[in-house]
């Protein structure tokens, strides 16, 4: 196991990041390639989840290619659920936050993207869970509209994300990671598959992220 030094983007502090994956990948060796901010899925992808921070002694997830390369890591450094959490790329460069507003009928993240080059951030999504989970786009939240939804899968670890005009178009399935041999591994490694194409695949990682908040799984109490 590998360990670096890696800064907190909201404070000057420094903690030790693990780039450990033997877990997800026992045989191979990461590579780090991450995309750009508005990365486009192709026809059909597949990426594994690892709910654990790269972070020692921290909260959040990880997001490795079919080839095993860690394209996102989420991290909340410490800050508790109703704080920001960050989707950064594997340099620790913040693509996005979610923020958690706390409202009397229904839980609701903002997600801002971030400038790099003035550290300024931007509101572009919502996320909110009433009777179901829905994200939308920043033009859509005036008119309360709706760009993707979640719909759970009764008795199974994980969700699928649907068109929200027609939820019978599957855009992408989050689901417990299953090997090629048929071992099930633990409730915190998942698989993506990204089935739609042309899919901005940080906006499906705000759903993975809303998941590990409620479930607890990539903040603390």
């Amino acid at each position: 196991m590998s360990i670096y030094r890696h800064p907190s983007p909201s404070s000057n502090n420094t903690y030790f990041v693990s780039s450990s994956m033997s877990r997800v990948y026992p045989d191979q060796t990461p590579c780090p390639s991450p995309p750009p901010p508005s990365y486009l899925t192709s026809n059909h992808e597949s990426f594994t989840i690892w709910m654990k921070s790269l972070v020692f002694n921290m909260h959040g997830c990880a997001v490795y290619n079919s080839i095993g390369n860690i394209i996102y890591r989420v991290d909340n450094y410490n800050n508790k659920c109703g704080q920001e959490v960050y989707l950064m790329d594997v340099q620790g460069k913040i693509i996005f936050s979610l923020l958690q507003k706390k409202l009397r009928l229904f839980r609701c993240w903002d997600g801002y993207k971030w400038d790099a080059s003035c550290s300024r951030k931007q509101l572009w999504f919502r996320v909110r869970k009433h009777r179901s989970i829905c994200l939308s786009l920043c033009d859509d939240i005036a008119s309360s509209g709706c760009t993707y939804k979640i719909l759970r899968m009764d008795g199974k670890l994980g969700f699928k994300i649907v068109d929200a005009d027609q939820e019978s178009t599957l855009v992408a399935e989050f689901k417990q990671k299953q090997s090629t041999t048929g071992i099930i591994f633990g409730n915190d490694v998942f698989t993506l598959e990204v089935v739609q194409p042309h899919v901005n695949l940080s906006l499906i990682m705000a759903f993975i992220m809303v998941y590990g908040l409620i479930n607890n799984q990539i903040c603390s109490r």
